[in-house]
């Protein structure tokens, strides 16, 4: 059923970050920009901003660490009426989906960088690409023909 997110950062030089959700079904990625200090103050907005630019289909639930950057995960529910829940504490396996996705987001987004220069057009570029990659997991469609096709 799409519309279960996992989310995650992506860090690159001190202190940079950019938010990341991949959805489970069909591994569509969607990419945030965070500014120099990622604080769940500054987290929520930006991440509700995101979410709430899907469709009302694709909203049903977010899977996350437990990173400090959470720390306002009951508004962020409120804002947006998508529920949160969170992994086990040292457990990435339990977002396996956003760790496989990571691999490829490093092509564009290495950790040497300064990931305060990609603004939201850059990363919509970036994620554009990653979406229209086929999948072997998606029987080699890409995660935007599977979209069209859950969307229909």
């Amino acid at each position: 059923m799409p519309g279960h997110w996992k989310g995650d950062l992506v860090f690159g030089r001190r202190p940079s970050a950019v938010g990341t959700l991949v959805e489970r079904h069909r591994r569509s990625v969607l990419l945030f920009p965070l500014s120099d200090r990622f604080t769940a103050e500054r987290m929520r907005p930006a991440l509700t901003a995101t979410v709430l630019g899907l469709p009302q289909q694709l909203r049903r639930s977010l899977t996350w660490d437990h990173g400090r950057e959470m720390a306002e995960h009951t508004q962020f529910t409120i804002d947006s009426g998508v529920p949160v829940f969170c992994c086990d504490p040292r457990s990435p396996w339990q977002r396996g989906t956003n760790e496989n996705t990571n691999g490829p987001l490093r092509q564009d987004l290495p950790k040497s960088a300064d990931l305060l220069r990609f603004d939201q057009d850059g990363l919509d570029a970036i994620a554009a690409e990653l979406n229209g990659r086929p999948r072997q997991t998606l029987g080699f469609k890409t995660p935007s023909q599977v979209l069209a096709e859950a969307l229909r």
